[in-house]
This record gives C-alpha cells, sequence and structure tokens, in this order.
C-alpha cells in the first residue's frame, strides 16, 4: 500500500484534527521507517472501522489512542486519517481494557487470561495489575509464577513505551527500541542522546544510516568527527557483507565521502585516527588483483587477524612432521583399492583415486567438481578406508541440510561446522588451537560456503598431524560471508594440494538436471525440452513470471510428482526485492501453501504474518539460541504458537526445538522462497527458479550454476529465454577483496 499524497498545512480544507479510537488491526507496517497502515473503532457504533496511516510506533493492537494528524482522501483506500504523533490512552470501559489485555501486549496474557481477569476485577483491571499485581491471583487459574510473570511484563512494557516515546521522532522501528531497552536498559535514553553511534555497533539490526538519523535529531553534528569513523567502519562493514574482506583505501575514502557528504580531508583525517587505534582498523599494502601494482588495503580488525591466523594455521598443518595416519604413508595401494572395490561394489576412476591417496596422505587437501562428477563416493571411499585404519573420522558441513546429507551418505555421523565447534555466547569456539577435536581426519563438505572467520575457527581446532579435507564446488557461489576461501586454497602455485574431479560419470549423464548444469557452467544455454526432469516455462513479464512460480511450487508439481510444496519444493529467487523477488513470493505461497484459518493462531509482526506450518530461516547468527547456537541460514517449521506466553517454537532442520520470544521475530523471514545464495549447501528434491529481466543484474552464471545445483531430482525455471541467456552468458564481475593467496604463498 503506498503513502498517500499529503498536501501543505496550509492548504485549505486541511486543518489539524483529533482522532480517539482503539487500535483494532495492523494491515500493513514498515519495520524500516515505521510507517504502518491501520484499521481503529472510535466507538460509533455498527462495527465500523476507520483507517489511518502514518507513524503509529510502538502502538499495540487494543491500546486506546489519541492520534493528532490531518483527514485526507486516497484515491484508491478512499478515506482516511493521517496520524502525525499520537499518544496511548489507556481504555476505561470493561470492554476495551479485556480488548487491550487480550491484544498480546502484555507477556502471559492472552485473549482467554485477559477475559478472566477483566471478569474479575472489572473496570479496576488496569489499576490492580499497576498497584497490586500479587492481587492476581485471586483470579481462577493464575498462579503465583504467572502472576509475577505478568507483573514484571507490565513493568518492562511501561519502560519500553518510554523509549518508543523518544525514540518515535526519529523514525525507529518497535522491535528496535525492544532491543535497545534489553541492551541498555534504564540507561537507553542517555545511550541513544548521547553517544547514538555506540547503537550501530551494539544493537543488531541497527545499522549506521539509523544510528545516524537518530544522531541528527538528538544533535551531534554533521562534520562531528564520532560521525566519520562510525561512517568509515559502516562502509567496510557493509563492504564486507559483500564479500569483502577489505578494501582498497581510496576507494574506501571515495565511498565514505559519498555517504557522509564530508570534506574528503576530514575523512581521510578520520581514519589515520582509526588506524593508530589497535581496536580500529588495521592499513596494510598487499599485492593488487591478477598481480597488479600493490594496493593501500582497510581492514576492519578481526578480518585481518583472521587472514592472517587462517593462512598461519594452514602453513602449521602442512609443514607438521607428525601424522596421525601414518598407515598410509606405505600403503600398498593395489590391495587397498581392491579391497574398497569389494566392499563398496564400485571401481574408483583414476582421478577418484588420486583424490583418496591424497586425502589420506596429505595433512591438508581440497576435493573439487561439479555434480555428477562422483565427490560423493569418492569422500565415502576415504571415510572407508581411514575407518578401517581405526582412524579418527569426523564429518561437518557449514549447514544442517548438508551435515545431513553428509552422514547418509557416509553412514557415519555429521554436525555442522558450529556445532563441531561448540560455539559459545559471542562466537569462541569450545575448541581450538590450545584444545584440539580429537581426530585424525576431519572431512568438511560443501566447502565452497566456508567464509573466512568460520574457517579460522575450524583450521585452528584441527590438532597438528591430523588430516583435513575441504570438499566443495568452486564453480559455485561463494560464501555468503566475507572471502572466498575455497577459491583460495586452490590459487595456482599455491601450497595446497588439490584433484579436481571432471569426469561425469553414465548414471549422472541421465540426468537432466546434471547435464544443463555442466551446459550452463560452460557458457552454454540449459536443454529446456524433451526431458523429464528439467523444464523451462516461459513468462516474459516479471509479475507474471512470480505467479507462475508460485503456481507451479504450491500446486503443479505436487500434483504432477506427488511431492509435498513445503517439504520437498523449494522456490530459489536470484534476488529479495521486486514482483518475483523471494519477498513476494514468500507473501504468495504462504498463502497458498499455508493459508488463514480461524483455528490457526497466527502473529504479525511487521509486515509479516508468522502461521503453524510455516516453513522461516533464521537470518542472523544469535549465539544466544539453542544448545550450541542458530545460525543464519538456518531453516525450520513453526511447530507451536503461543499468544499467552507470546512464543513460537520452530524445529529446525538439525531437529532441535527452538523458542522465539514474539519481540525476536525480526530474527525469522520465511523461507518458502529464499534467495540462490542463501539456498548454499542446501539439497532439494525440486526447486523452482524464476529467471526474469526484473533481476538483470543478478543474472549471472555462478548463480544459475548454484540454484540448478541444490536439486535433486527436478529443475523448473520459469521466466524468459532473453533472460535466461543473459544468466548463462554473464560471467561474475571481478573477484572479491581477499589476500589469503597471497598470505599462503
Amino acid at each position: 500500500m503506498s503513502t498517500p499524497a499529503t498536501r501543505p498545512a496550509d492548504a485549505p480544507g486541511f486543518t489539524p484534527a483529533v482522532l480517539e479510537g482503539v487500535l483494532e488491526r495492523i494491515t500493513y507496517a514498515n519495520e524500516e521507517n515505521g510507517y504502518t497502515v491501520a484499521r481503529v473503532d472510535t466507538g460509533r457504533g455498527a462495527g465500523e472501522l476507520l483507517t489511518v496511516v502514518g507513524s503509529l510506533l510502538g502502538a499495540q493492537v487494543g491500546e486506546s489512542l489519541r492520534m493528532e494528524g490531518r483527514w485526507g482522501s486516497h484515491p484508491q483506500y478512499g478515506r482516511q486519517f493521517t496520524v502525525e504523533n499520537y499518544t496511548t490512552v489507556l481504555p476505561a470501559t470493561v470492554q476495551g481494557i479485556r480488548r487491550y489485555l487480550g491484544s498480546g501486549l502484555i507477556k502471559g496474557i492472552g485473549p482467554r487470561i485477559a477475559e478472566r481477569i477483566v471478569d474479575h476485577f472489572g473496570t479496576d483491571t488496569l489499576e490492580v495489575i499497576e498497584q497490586e499485581p500479587a492481587r492476581l491471583v485471586e483470579v481462577p487459574g493464575l498462579g503465583p509464577k504467572r502472576t509475577a510473570l505478568i507483573g514484571a511484563a507490565w513493568e518492562e512494557q511501561k519502560a519500553i513505551k518510554e523509549v518508543m516515546v523518544f525514540l518515535q521522532g526519529v523514525g525507529v522501528s518497535t522491535s528496535i527500541a525492544v532491543r535497545i531497552y534489553k541492551k541498555y536498559g534504564d540507561a537507553s535514553i542517555s545511550v541513544v542522546r548521547n553517544q547514538p553511534y555506540r547503537l550501530a555497533a551494539d544493537v543488531w539490526g541497527i545499522g549506521f544510516l539509523t544510528a545516524d538519523r537518530i544522531a541528527q535529531a538528538v544533535g551531534i553534528p554533521h562534520d562531528s568527527p564520532d560521525r566519520v569513523k562510525a561512517g568509515l567502519r559502516y562502509a567496510l562493514s557493509q563492504s564486507t557483507d559483500q564479500g569483502h574482506c577489505f578494501l582498497p583505501e581510496e576507494r574506501l575514502i571515495a565511498d565514505s565521502v559519498k555517504l557522509l557528504q564530508v570534506d574528503a580531508g576530514l575523512v581521510i583525517d578520520c581514519l589515520a585516527e582509526l588506524a593508530a587505534d589497535e581496536e580500529g582498523v588495521v592499513r596494510e599494502k598487499v599485492p593488487g588483483p591478477e598481480g597488479g601494482e600493490p594496493v593501500t588495503a582497510v581492514y576492519l580488525v578481526p578480518f585481518h587477524r583472521a587472514e592472517l591466523s587462517l593462512a598461519g594455521q594452514v602453513r602449521r598443518l602442512l609443514r607438521a612432521e607428525e601424522d596421525r595416519m601414518p598407515a598410509f604413508q606405505d600403503v600398498d595401494w593395489d590391495r587397498a583399492l581392491g579391497w574398497l572395490a569389494r566392499r563398496t561394489g564400485a571401481e574408483l576412476a583414476p582421478e577418484q583415486q588420486d583424490a583418496v591417496k591424497l586425502a589420506l596422505t596429505s595433512r591438508v587437501a581440497v576435493l573439487t567438481g561439479g555434480p555428477g562428477c562422483g565427490k560423493s563416493f569418492t569422500v565415502r571411499s576415504i571415510v572407508e578406508l581411514a575407518r578401517a585404519k581405526k582412524a579418527t573420522v569426523v564429518l561437518a558441513a557449514p549447514t544442517g541440510r548438508a551435515a545431513k546429507r553428509l552422514a547418509e551418505l557416509t553412514g557415519a555421523e555429521a554436525s555442522t561446522v558450529h556445532r563441531l565447534l561448540e560455539l559459545k555466547p559471542g562466537g569462541d569456539a569450545a575448541f581450538d588451537r590450545d584444545r584440539p577435536l580429537d581426530a585424525d581426519l576431519i572431512v568438511v563438505d560443501e566447502a565452497s560456503m566456508l567464509d573466512l572467520l568460520l574457517a579460522n575457527k575450524l583450521v585452528k581446532a584441527v590438532a597438528t598431524g591430523a588430516h583435513l579435507l575441504l570438499v566443495g564446488d568452486v564453480d559455485q557461489l561463494p560464501s555468503v560471508g566475507a572471502g572466498e576461501v575455497l577459491r583460495d586454497l586452490l590459487a595456482e602455485g599455491g601450497p595446497v594440494p588439490s584433484v579436481r574431479l571432471t569426469r561425469i560419470f553414465r548414471q549422472a549423464r541421465e540426468s537432466g538436471v546434471v547435464t544443463n548444469a555442466h551446459r550452463i557452467n560452460e557458457g552454454l544455454p540449459p536443454v529446456t525440452t524433451g526431458l523429464k526432469d528439467f523444464f523451462l516455462f516461459v513468462a516474459e513479464e516479471t509479475e507474471e513470471a512470480g505467479r507462475l512460480a508460485v503456481d507451479v511450487a504450491a500446486r503443479r508439481i505436487p500434483a504432477t510428482f506427488g511431492l509435498d510444496a513445503r517439504r520437498d519444493v523449494q522456490v530459489l529467487a536470484p534476488m529479495h526485492r521486486g514482483p518475483a523477488g523471494a519477498g513476494t513470493l514468500n507473501g504468495l505461497l504462504q498463502q497458498a501453501i499455508t493459508p488463514a484459518r480461524p483455528d490457526l493462531p497466527e502473529k504479525r509482526f511487521g509486515g509479516r504474518v508468522f502461521r503453524v506450518g510455516d516453513k522461516v530461516t533464521q537470518v542472523r547468527n544469535n549465539y544466544e539460541k539453542g544448545r550450541n547456537g542458530v545460525f543464519n541460514g538456518t531453516v525450520g517449521v513453526v511447530t507451536s504458537l503461543s499468544t499467552d506466553d507470546q512464543r513460537l517454537t520452530v524445529l529446525t532442520d538439525e531437529d532441535e526445538e527452538v523458542p522465539y520470544d514474539f519481540d525476536e521475530l525480526d530474527e525469522l523471514a520465511h523461507a518458502y522462497a529464499v534467495t540462490i545464495h542463501r539456498s548454499q549447501g542446501s539439497e532439494y528434491p525440486a526447486v523452482v527458479v524464476p529467471v526474469t529481466t526484473g533481476a538483470w543484474m543478478m543474472l549471472q552464471r555462478n548463480l544459475l550454476y548454484t540454484a540448478v545445483t541444490r536439486a535433486k531430482g527436478l529443475v523448473v525455471l520459469v521466466g524468459s529465454r532473453r533472460a535466461l541467456g543473459q544468466a548463462v552468458r554473464t560471467v561474475s564481475a571481478g573477484r572479491r577483496h581477499t589476500a589469503l593467496d597471497h598470505r599462503l604463498g
């Protein structure tokens, strides 16, 4: 819904007005800027609801509001009230109090309990909760435990409301206001007023731009050195989100001048101050791209430390004199491979044999290759031989799904890298250089997903003398996090030995998915006719392609192939935004697969609605959740949702039940459709990929190749032949800024 056109305050007939009413429902809320579309009951009878629009930050369903603003008319939505500011008025009637308490505002009180409380105390209800909360035990079914919880939640809600009101003027979303309060408690307003740039570093979900808006509102000067330093850190942080480990100094200065709109001299001075601070940034000369002129690289400290450390740890393993699998240094390979063939019932191809020998004799090795080339069977063979010699083998992958697949393939237990290392709150690992993993051979699958920070933690935890085998397809998209670890380890002339499998096995050649993946990787258009497992549904317009992708995923594939729309079919979009982007498609797929039902509880959060049965994904690393943290990209299904407890539970793809309070729901996004980047490391029975000219900038060969290789058995492309041709032709522009290959050399 678009923002209504507003007229100047002095326009004829556009006079300020006051509207009072109870907030009945929020139909749209933009978490970024607080813009809200809602319906209010003004008590005029006949159940008539009025539309109000504007910043209703912090307002909760059921609250009585006194809104100041202006009446207007929207060409599409009719008469509506534009809110400029509002205050909360505690409801006075029994009906209003019941609705207010039952709205989910206070943790521990849902509609049923609200009714019981109001039936007991009537119009005195709010006064009792405020002044004598211990009296709530008088209500049938409310024990001391829940009574104490309700009292504490009421107090916290009052304190949060103060922070909300303070932040309202700068358009900070409700969820972020809650987080600010959780982080700083009673000091929230003081921190926001005096040190607003701290928010960008301390509070997840607040970036520099939000902190800057707050800083301007509280009077921090435009050319304040604190602002410029925060802007420089933000520019570097943005670059790590795009995969870079550093930025060349000239580019960082130019980006920061553009971002901050200040003089370049001030940026240069502030950068020098940051470089002089041990916890600021690191400046270092590194070789230019393709061996060109050296550039001055500027790193955020954690990324510089990780790059140095990872290179050092790889060299430590490669140079180790001890060997935890010495039996393979003088093994009779003909005999060993013959035993293996009898055990597995299949002969290894020559290049697979090379990979087996390399993994079992070299301390660090990389196995790469495309689909259908036998990487999986090679890994199984390596594990079988290592186990035959009584070696302790540990298997891991970056995602839960990939770990499950690795376990099925080898018949041995496999875990995520995060669980293997037992990452703790704050991100430190239980296993590291001083307490290495007890393993003779560590195999990590889907290694193209390993970013610099995680790869460093992993390699640090490998004992000297142990063997590390990294398995992955280097032609897929690089990691979501910063770095190109697998590519850097495979750099020509580098110290890490590797084998690339290239031969496509006969059985795999019969698969249209495998054949087309290799065609795409070679720059050839996929074959889209005459195959049982690879289809193109032509839709020229982006919106039409989006609608058709939803129909294919939710209805046609389940009907034709007997697959489950939620469990077996995954829509993979090149980008998040747009009519065929993951964001829009999630809304449409949810309507089709998990529609609203009167008997199904749901929770509206921001612009999204969560229901039992929803497929969801975690969108940030949270080391505090679950047994060993829940990480960006973890997928699961909502299994329960309680408006009384204001909590929902997600069963993750690692079979762990993880609870989320309603104020944590911005950590979850729907996952009926995900971006191709977020699908890395996962495998699905069927994938549907919108390929449209609306995603023109994202259409690249490695993106399409990654999407197609996520499918176990079926690919349906939906879109235009022109867009498909663009994707196949376009090789990803430019490498990421990383110096790991140089440090390894």
